[in-house]
C-alpha cells in the first residue's frame, strides 16, 4: 500500500488550530497572522501536503479541463492548430483532452457524449466533413458547456466560432493565373457539408467573372477528400476537349494527390499544368514539386483566438455577453515559386 497522502486535518492537529485556520493559511488569507501563516506553510511542505482538487472542482464548479474534437490530427493543419489552443489552456491553468473524429459523424457524437459525462468546462470543434446534424452539440446548451467551432464551423445562427475567410483570397488565385496567362481553371470542390466549400466556389466564380474568363461547369469536380476521390475527379478534368491549364484545389493534401496523379499521365508540374490550393501547410516547402501557390490559414491564430473565446465563455457572469460570436481572418495568398 502507498502512503496515503496529508490532509488539511492532520496539519491542522499537528499546530493545534481550527481546519479552516489551515485552509486560509495555504491561501494568504489576510485574516491570518504572518506567524501562523508561514508555520502552516512550512509544515505543509514538510508533509507534501496537495490540495484536493476534486474538491476545489466541486467547490468552484468547475473541472478546469476543456474538450477538442478534431477531424484527423495526422493532418498538418490540425497538429498546428492544437499548439494553438493547449498554449491558450495552459497559461490559464486548464486541461486539454483531445479526440479525433475521423471524420465520422458518430463518433463525433459519441466524443461530445463522452466529453459531457466527464464534466468537461467547455468543447472547442473542428467538425466531421460528414457532420449534416447538429443536435450532439445544441443539446450541450442544456448543460451549460460551451461551444467553440473553428475553420470547420456549422451553418448555426448562434454559433461562436471563428475562422479564415477565403473568398477574396481565391479571387487573389484567379488574379495571379490570370495574369499568368491562364484562360480554363479547374477547379477541385470539397463535400458540401463543409461551409468554407461554398465559400472557395463563390470566389472562383467571382474570379472567373472579374476576369472575363469564360464559366465552364465541366471545369468543376468534386472530391470527398480521399486520394482516390481526388484522382477520381482530376481525372475528369483531365479528360476533357480542352483540359484547364491550372487547378484550384480544396487543400494542401488535395493538391499533392492531384499533382501525383498528373505527373504519373506524363504532365510536368507548373509548366504543363498549375496547381494552386489552401492551407500553405509547412511540407509543402520541401516539395520538389508544391503548389505554385496556397492560401495561409492561419491554424494557430485559429485555434489560438478560439481557445481564448472559450475560456471567456465559461468564465463570463451570468449577465455578461460576449461581444464577438464570429472571428473571422483574412487568408492570404502565399507565392511558392515559378
Amino acid at each position: 500500500m502507498g502512503k496515503k497522502l496529508p490532509t488539511i486535518k492532520e496539519i491542522a492537529k499537528r499546530l493545534n488550530v481550527s481546519v479552516s485556520t489551515v485552509s486560509r493559511a495555504l491561501h494568504n488569507h489576510p485574516s491570518i497572522g504572518l506567524r501562523t501563516k508561514m508555520q502552516v506553510q512550512k509544515l505543509a511542505r514538510e508533509m507534501n501536503y496537495e490540495p484536493n482538487q476534486k474538491a476545489i472542482f466541486f467547490k468552484q464548479g468547475k473541472t478546469f479541463t476543456i474538450g477538442v474534437i478534431l477531424p484527423n490530427l495526422r493532418e498538418e493543419f490540425f497538429s498546428i492548430a492544437i499548439n494553438g489552443i493547449e498554449d491558450v489552456a495552459i497559461k490559464n491553468n486548464y486541461n486539454v483532452l483531445i479526440s479525433q473524429s475521423h471524420d465520422d459523424p458518430e463518433r463525433e457524437v459519441q466524443i461530445v457524449d463522452t466529453f459531457r459525462k466527464n464534466r468537461v468546462d467547455g468543447i472547442i470543434v473542428s467538425m466531421s466533413k460528414n457532420t449534416s446534424n447538429f443536435d450532439h452539440f445544441l443539446q450541450l446548451q442544456n448543460y451549460n458547456i460551451p461551444v467553440v467551432f473553428f475553420d470547420r464551423a456549422p451553418s448555426i445562427e448562434d454559433a461562436y466560432s471563428v475562422s479564415c475567410s477565403l473568398k477574396s483570397s481565391t479571387l487573389s488565385m484567379i488574379d495571379l493565373l490570370a495574369k499568368e496567362g491562364h484562360k480554363r481553371i479547374g477547379f477541385i470542390k470539397g463535400p458540401d457539408g463543409i461551409t468554407l466549400s461554398k465559400e472557395r466556389l463563390d470566389g472562383y466564380l467571382d474570379g472567373i467573372a472579374k476576369n472575363k474568363l469564360k464559366e465552364d461547369n465541366t471545369l468543376i469536380v468534386q472530391t470527398d477528400l480521399t486520394t482516390e476521390g481526388t484522382e477520381n475527379a482530376v481525372a475528369k478534368m483531365l479528360a476533357l476537349k480542352n483540359p484547364p491549364s491550372a487547378v484550384i484545389a480544396f487543400n494542401d493534401y488535395v493538391a499533392l494527390d492531384a499533382i501525383r496523379y498528373a505527373r504519373k499521365q506524363g504532365l510536368k508540374i507548373n509548366k504543363d499544368i498549375f496547381f494552386v490550393s489552401y492551407a500553405n501547410l509547412p511540407i509543402t516547402y520541401y516539395l520538389d514539386n508544391p503548389p505554385f501557390a496556397s492560401v495561409e490559414q492561419f491554424p494557430y491564430e485559429q485555434a489560438e483566438k478560439a481557445a481564448v473565446m472559450l475560456l471567456e465563455l465559461i468564465n463570463k457572469k451570468e449577465d455578461a455577453e460576449i461581444p464577438t460570436r464570429r472571428v473571422v481572418l483574412e487568408g492570404e495568398l502565399v507565392i511558392h515559386g515559378d
